[in-house]
C-alpha cells in the first residue's frame, strides 16, 4: 500500500494526536483528525478562544514556548490534513466511528481502516462527603477554566488530592490572582524524598515541581502534606456554596474558610473509545488501573489500531509526542511506507528512558490507598445514580458482588450519565475494600456507548439507522 492511497483517522489533537499528523503529512499522508475541543492542543496546551487577548507565558507559564511551538506546528498542517474540531467519538464499531458535532448537534460516521487513539487522560476522582455541592471542581475543570475560559472557580481556592497537577494548578490560580488558602496533598513529604533517585533523571522537569512549591511557600500559600480531606462544607443559606475545608493530619481536624475547591488524584487515562474498539486489556500496577495493552511501537490486539499517548498511560507530554510519533511510524511502516527506523528506535529509548522518572513520580505521589477505608457508608461515589459507599458495601456483603459489572448490574453504578469515567475508580476502591480482594482482581467496568453523553433523540437516530 503506498502512502498516498492510506486513511488514517487520528482520535485526540493533543500532544500525540499532533506529531502523529505531523507524522503521516511528512510521509504524504492526509489524515482526519478528530478532535473534541474547538482548537488542537489538548488539555495541557489547551488553547483559548481565537479572540482571547492573554499572552501564551500567561496561560502556559514555563510551557509557553513549547505550547506556542506544538500550536504553530499544527496550524502549519491545516492544509493537509482533514480536520474535524468540536466532535466527539461516542461510539466505535466495524470500522465506523459514531462522532457528535457538539455546535450543530449533528452525529455523522467516520470510516477508518487505520487508526490512532490519542484519547488523553481525565482527573482521578476520589470523592469527599460535601463534593457535590455548587463550588467543587476537578483540577483539570479548574484548570480549564483558566485556560478557555479566563475566569477562576473562586476567590478564595482551597487545592487538594496529589500529583504534579495539584501544584501546578495551584502555582497558576496564585499567578492569576487568586487567593490560594491552602493546598492538600495527600503524599507524605518522605514520599517525596524516597522517590528523588527516579525523579532526578529528569532534573528540568524536577526542577520545575520544585519552584513551584518554593513560589507557593514564598507567597505564603500553605502548603500541607500527609493530609487526608474529610469533608467539604456548605453554607446553611442560599445555594449551599462550598464554605470550607475540613482536613486531618493524622491526629487533628483542621478547618479552612473557602469559596471553592479544586480536588484530584493524579490523572486517569481515557480507555473507553480502544474498549469499544475491541483492544485487550492488563492491569497496570503503577497505573493502578487496568490499560488497554500495546506493544513499545503504539501497536494494539486490534490490527490496524494504535495508542498513543496518556489515554493509554499517563506517561506526561514528552512522551505523549514521542509516543504519536511512534505510532504514527509504526503505522507507515505496517503498510509498507518507508519510514526512519532509527528514528524509531531513538524514540522507543526516549521512551524507555523516561520510564524511571515516572515511576519516581508515583513514588512520590502514591495513589492513597486508604482513601476506602475512610470513605463513610453515606459517602455518595456515583452522583449520576446517587449511589453511596454504603449501598456498594452492602451490595458486596447481602448480594455477593466481587467483580466491577456484577456490582453495575445490581447497583447502578457508572450506568449515569458518565458511564463510569468518574466514578469508576472510586467504586473499585469500595468494592476491593468491601470484599478483601486485591484491587486487581475487582476487574473493570466493560466500555459502553455513548462514551460521553449525547443528545437521547441522536443515540435513538443511530439505533434506528442499525
Amino acid at each position: 500500500m503506498t502512502a498516498p492511497t492510506l486513511q488514517p483517522v487520528i482520535v485526540g489533537a493533543g500532544p500525540a494526536g499532533i506529531r502523529a499528523a505531523q507524522t503521516l503529512v511528512a510521509h504524504g499522508v492526509r489524515p482526519v483528525v478528530i478532535d473534541e475541543a474547538a482548537r488542537g492542543g489538548g488539555q495541557i496546551y489547551r488553547r483559548p478562544p481565537a479572540h482571547f487577548a492573554r499572552s501564551a507565558q500567561t496561560l502556559y507559564g514555563t510551557e509557553a514556548a513549547r505550547a506556542t511551538a506544538l500550536h504553530s506546528t499544527f496550524d502549519s498542517l491545516s492544509a493537509h490534513i482533514d480536520y474535524q474540531p468540536n466532535s466527539l467519538v461516542w461510539n466505535a464499531q466495524g470500522g465506523v466511528l459514531d462522532v457528535l458535532h457538539g455546535p450543530t448537534q449533528t452525529t455523522r460516521t467516520v470510516p477508518y481502516q487505520q487508526l490512532i487513539v490519542a484519547s488523553g487522560a481525565t482527573d482521578r476522582v476520589l470523592p469527599v462527603p460535601g463534593w457535590t455541592l455548587p463550588g467543587v471542581y476537578t483540577l483539570g475543570g479548574a484548570q480549564v477554566a483558566l485556560k478557555f475560559q479566563g475566569c477562576t472557580i473562586g476567590s478564595n481556592v482551597v487545592l487538594m488530592g496529589t500529583g504534579p497537577l495539584l501544584y501546578l494548578v495551584a502555582y497558576q490560580y496564585a499567578k492569576a490572582g487568586t487567593k490560594v488558602a491552602a493546598v492538600l496533598d495527600t503524599a507524605r513529604f518522605a514520599d517525596q524524598l524516597a522517590a528523588l533517585p527516579g525523579m532526578l533523571t529528569q532534573p528540568a522537569v524536577l526542577g520545575k515541581g520544585l519552584y513551584y512549591v518554593a513560589w507557593l511557600r514564598a507567597q505564603g500559600v500553605a502548603v500541607h502534606t500527609g493530609a487526608r480531606p474529610v469533608r467539604v462544607e456548605g453554607s446553611i443559606e442560599g445555594d449551599m456554596r462550598v464554605n470550607a475545608v475540613v482536613w486531618s493530619d493524622g491526629n487533628t481536624e483542621h478547618t479552612v474558610p473557602c469559596d471553592a475547591v479544586g480536588f484530584g488524584y493524579a490523572l486517569r487515562s481515557e480507555t473507553q473509545l480502544a474498549d469499544l474498539l475491541g483492544c485487550r486489556f492488563a492491569w497496570a500496577p503503577m497505573h493502578r488501573s487496568h490499560l488497554p495493552e500495546r506493544e513499545s511501537a503504539g501497536r494494539t490486539s486490534v490490527a490496524g489500531v494504535y495508542l498513543a499517548g496518556d489515554g493509554a498511560g499517563i506517561m506526561g507530554a514528552d512522551a505523549a509526542e514521542w509516543a504519536g510519533e511512534r505510532a504514527a511510524l509504526a503505522l507507515l511502516d505496517d503498510h509498507g511506507v518507508k519510514v526512519d527506523a532509527e528514528r524509531a528506535a531513538e524514540l522507543e529509548r526516549k521512551l524507555t528512558h523516561l520510564m524511571p522518572f515516572r515511576q519516581g513520580l508515583e513514588r512520590a505521589f502514591p495513589f492513597p490507598t486508604d482513601w476506602a477505608a475512610h470513605a463513610p457508608d453515606a459517602l455518595v461515589v456515583c452522583r449520576c445514580e446517587n449511589i453511596t459507599a454504603g449501598e456498594l458495601r452492602a451490595c458486596a456483603r447481602d448480594a455477593g458482588a466481587d467483580e466491577m459489572n456484577r456490582l453495575k448490574a445490581l447497583t447502578r453504578v457508572g450506568m449515569g450519565r458518565c458511564q463510569g469515567r468518574m466514578c469508576g475508580v472510586a467504586a473499585a476502591e469500595i468494592l476491593a475494600q468491601a470484599t478483601g480482594k486485591p484491587i486487581d482482581q475487582v476487574g473493570r467496568l466493560r466500555g459502553q456507548a455513548p462514551i460521553k453523553p449525547i443528545p437521547i433523540h441522536l443515540q435513538a437516530q443511530a439505533e434506528a439507522a442499525e
